[in-house]
């Protein structure tokens, strides 16, 4: 376990509970062991960090690659997108992210500044909705990031509300852990260099410790970040506060840095702005509409009975159950019974009984006492903040490559440029002949003369244009010797969650290796499993953070 784990949950402190399931427990150790190497490690490396032996990490990665959750790369095991779906259902459940995300979103485009939403994790604080800036210097923070609370500006607002056992939980943490080995997004705190006495120079007055921050905090209602993450780095924040319980549903902040805001600057100029949209956060928490629960999901895990008898002892049907509960969750049921997480996953009350009572070891899941379980921010910890960054050509490109290695040609990812005249190249992969199709990523074409641009032109323009009625109609579009002579691609469209076509991908191959007819009945079915699995990754990861198409 890493520091944070071992200084965890009561659940944990108090020892590791019979009905434990050791399977589920190391595949959760897996997956927050591949997340905190940011997504990828090797066999041998994760042998290491678990301390598990080879069979069982050769095991335990099995099975998360038969749910999807993991694939091959070379040497490396690489968490893909679908594993977004446990943090997903975390989202999802809380509420938060979709009834305040819009405010957030609007605050940054308002004041041209990052704009942040988190949770209080334990003595932590974990990020649910980043509306981010995008310029050369920009904070990198992504949604499931945990860090520590005395490090940050929501930190003090959270620990207002803190009970006592909390603040001793807080000073345990410190003390074994007083590196933050736990918070590996947090840099370090950088040393102060000693002043030589001869300098003149008075010595810098002492930053506020955190408790003094946390009365400031209760005090002003508000709290500040003064470069206490790294310097350079300031923020401001304020609770957005639950309208039943009058507690912090969550913190919102209002992220810079000094060569554009001070920290008493914040104070001023962005403080008045954060507060107001606040009151508008809270307004929207007080109108929302309950969740409208409507039958469970049903049969979740049904699958995993049949991989058990094709695949044997190499998977492990334990973890694999155990992390489909997790999913079970969502917005119309953010609490479930455990009848009503059995009817969901299609499994017994006992082994539903057994997942939760480990997910509540593990700090994933909270028990109440009207007998139902929540899920915890924790959830987030399982291969979400990775992937909370991509964009369509980073998610696009492992199943490019695949393309091109399955039908020995080139492959490409193209988008419409601002004006609807061009492509551009976003993503590619190539395919290993001598006569081959290279057109550079970030390379413009005429999207009239490319298959790529006459099946978005297809899909997306108004009025259509002259000769297209056909593309839209059987949705591809298939370009003989028109751009160059010899060359032949067909391209079909990649659709966002909304079904609004965002991008392209295409095949490309020479006239003397594939007939028109080829190109329909070989070509096509493969390019539209393609567009289809990337379409699958864009609606996971992009359900709860943006993926830009470049």
């Amino acid at each position: 376990m890493t520091p944070a784990e071992q200084a965890g949950t009561p659940a944990e402190q108090a020892g590791t509970p019979a009905e434990v399931v050791g399977p589920l427990v190391r595949g959760v150790g897996v997956l927050r062991r591949l997340t905190e190497a940011d997504g990828a490690l090797s066999p041998s490396a994760l042998e290491r960090a678990t301390g598990l032996a080879r069979s069982t990490v050769d095991r335990i990665t099995g099975t998360l690659v038969r749910m999807g959750y993991v694939r091959p790369a070379g040497r490396d095991l690489v968490l893909i997108p679908r594993v977004m779906e446990l943090g997903n259902a975390y989202l999802a459940a809380l509420r938060l992210p979709a009834l305040l995300g819009a405010r957030a979103d609007a605050l940054a485009d308002e004041l041209d500044e990052s704009v942040s939403l988190a949770v209080a994790d334990l003595d932590g604080i974990r990020f649910i909705h980043q509306a981010t800036r995008r310029r050369a210097l920009s904070v990198s923070f992504r949604i499931g990031d945990l860090l520590s609370a005395e490090r940050t500006a929501p930190g003090a607002l959270f620990a207002t509300e803190w009970t006592e056992a909390e603040w001793t939980q807080w000073r345990r943490r410190r003390t074994t852990d007083p590196k933050n080995a736990s918070f590996p997004v947090v840099p370090p705190v950088p040393p102060i260099p000693p002043i030589p006495p001869a300098s003149g120079r008075k010595p810098a007055p002492p930053s506020p410790s955190f408790t003094e921050r946390v009365e400031r905090a209760r005090r002003d209602g508000w709290a500040l970040d003064d470069q206490l993450i790294e310097p350079g780095l300031v923020a401001v924040s304020a609770p957005v506060r639950h309208p039943d319980t009058g507690r912090i549903a969550c913190v919102a902040s209002v992220v810079s840095h000094t060569s554009r805001h001070s920290a008493a600057d914040l104070r001023t100029s962005l403080l008045p702005r954060l507060r107001t949209t606040v009151k508008a956060m809270e307004a929207d928490l007080r109108a929302a509409p309950p969740e409208q629960r409507g039958p469970a999901p049903a049969g979740l895990a049904t699958w995993t009975t049949a991989s058990k008898h094709e695949l044997g002892r190499d998977f492990v049907e334990s973890l694999a159950r155990g992390l489909t509960v997790l999913t079970a969750f969502d917005e119309g049921h953010p609490a479930l019974t455990l009848s009503e997480a059995a009817r969901a996953t299609g499994l017994s009350r006992a082994t539903v009984r057994r997942a939760l009572l480990t997910h509540e070891h593990l700090g994933l899941v909270t028990t109440h006492p009207d007998q139902t379980f929540t899920l915890t921010p924790r959830v987030l910890d399982l291969g979400f903040p990775p992937h909370a960054r991509t964009s369509l050509p980073r998610l696009a490109e492992p199943h490019l490559r695949s393309l091109a290695a399955r039908l020995q040609e080139p492959t490409a990812l193209a988008v419409l440029t601002a004006d609807g005249k061009e492509i551009q190249y976003t993503a590619g992969a190539t395919a290993g002949r001598v006569l081959t199709v290279h057109i550079p990523v970030g390379t413009r074409l005429p999207a009239t003369t490319t298959s790529l641009g006459r099946v978005l032109l297809a899909t997306t323009a108004t009025p259509l244009p002259p000769g297209l009625a056909e593309v839209r109609t059987q949705g591809y579009a298939l370009v003989d010797e028109e751009l160059e002579s010899g060359l032949r691609s067909v391209a079909v469209p990649v659709r966002d969650r909304t079904g609004r076509p965002v991008a392209a991908l295409n095949v490309a191959t020479h006239a003397a290796r594939r007939t028109l007819e080829d190109c329909v009945h070989t070509l096509l079915p493969a390019l539209r499993a393609t567009a289809d699995l990337v379409q699958t990754d864009l609606h996971t990861a992009s359900r709860f953070t943006p993926v830009p198409p470049t």
